[in-house]
């Protein structure tokens, strides 16, 4: 027993030295297990600050939570947090790339906030419970009209209670490289609570965390707080294009501070996908552009990649320049 552990001991640190998958697997596995003993500790907190669920309660996620990213080697530089400062309730709207969007979360969630989540969460174990003491609200997302119903009364608290909600209006966790459409219930939610919308922004997580090609680094994520866009006077009529400007103003920033080129795209189905490669003028003007399975090179060569180091290391078949 003594000589397996020591075996491990060894090949732990030399897979983690060698093995971009195994760091992968590794930093998942610890990032879901520390959060559960994290939930762990929360809940006997959180009863004993409130006595059951409350928004103050996240307090206690957010003091517990944000020294996660040291261990997992992520950074984030964080601008306009001045805008964070506007009283009384919002909703705060943000693009959702994987659960990491948690730590940024919580890098910058202000007082007497708390999130919209799909239903499934509070089945998380420990995450779950302590999601609900923290009183994230739950929708069912295949249910449109018990959304519809728990957005309305969202609308209710987020004024009786003076509470701030966090939303993330594309509705699922996305990787694409752009912005998927935005969902309504956001923006129905600011404009019947006459609450105002801010804005807060991830930088693409692609230079250092791909799902697909099992790709988990140490980076830095930009974390960009736009200024509040006010829904005062504004009716159901007005939540389209409330959505859509929304959408374009994020999308702008998204591409801007993740160094991506600008591709002009509407709040409506993706322009492009894993089957349709993008035109020269579309791609960014460094480095190559990732594409489903498929890698593009600025100089328009196709490159089929069998290991995403190859593409870090560039061993493609490129032309002379």
């Amino acid at each position: 027993m003594d000589a397996l552990w020591v075996f491990l001991m060894l090949l732990v640190p030399l897979l983690l030295w060698t093995s971009s998958t195994f760091v992968f697997y590794f930093k998942k596995c610890f990032y879901v297990a520390y959060m559960m003993v994290l939930g762990a500790i929360a809940i006997p907190l959180s009863i004993l600050k409130c006595g059951g669920r409350d928004v103050e309660n996240m307090r206690v996620v957010r003091a517990l939570v944000r020294h996660v990213k040291y261990f997992l080697g992520l950074r984030f530089d964080v601008s306009g947090l001045e805008h964070l400062q506007t009283e009384g309730p919002y909703v705060i709207i943000s693009n959702h790339q994987s659960s990491l969007d948690v730590l940024g979360l919580m890098e910058v969630l202000p007082d007497r906030c708390t999130m919209i989540a799909k239903k499934e969460l509070v089945y998380a174990g420990t995450v779950g419970i302590v999601s609900w003491l923290g009183g994230i609200i739950f929708i069912n997302r295949k249910k449109t009209s018990d959304a519809k119903s728990v957005m309305a009364d969202a609308a209710k608290t987020m004024l009786e209670d003076q509470i701030r909600l966090w939303v993330f209006p594309e509705g699922t966790r996305n990787q694409r490289g752009d912005l998927l459409p935005f969902k309504k219930g956001a923006f129905h939610l600011a404009v019947q609570a006459q609450a105002p919308i801010i804005p807060i922004v991830f930088s693409s997580y692609s230079n250092f965390y791909l799902q697909k090609e099992k790709l988990f680094n140490s980076g830095t994520i930009k974390l960009k707080i736009l200024p509040k866009i006010e829904t005062k006077g504004m009716t159901s009529d007005d939540v389209a294009g409330l959505a859509d400007k929304s959408y374009d103003l994020m999308r702008s920033v998204f591409l801007g501070i993740s160094g991506f080129a600008p591709i002009t795209q509407s709040n409506g189905p993706p322009r492009t996908t894993e089957h349709s490669p993008p035109q020269s003028s579309q791609l960014p003007t460094y480095g190559t552009y990732r594409l489903g399975q498929i890698y593009w090179h600025p100089y328009g060569a196709e490159c089929s990649i069998l290991s995403f180091q190859n593409y870090l290391n560039g061993t493609c078949n490129l032309p002379q320049v």
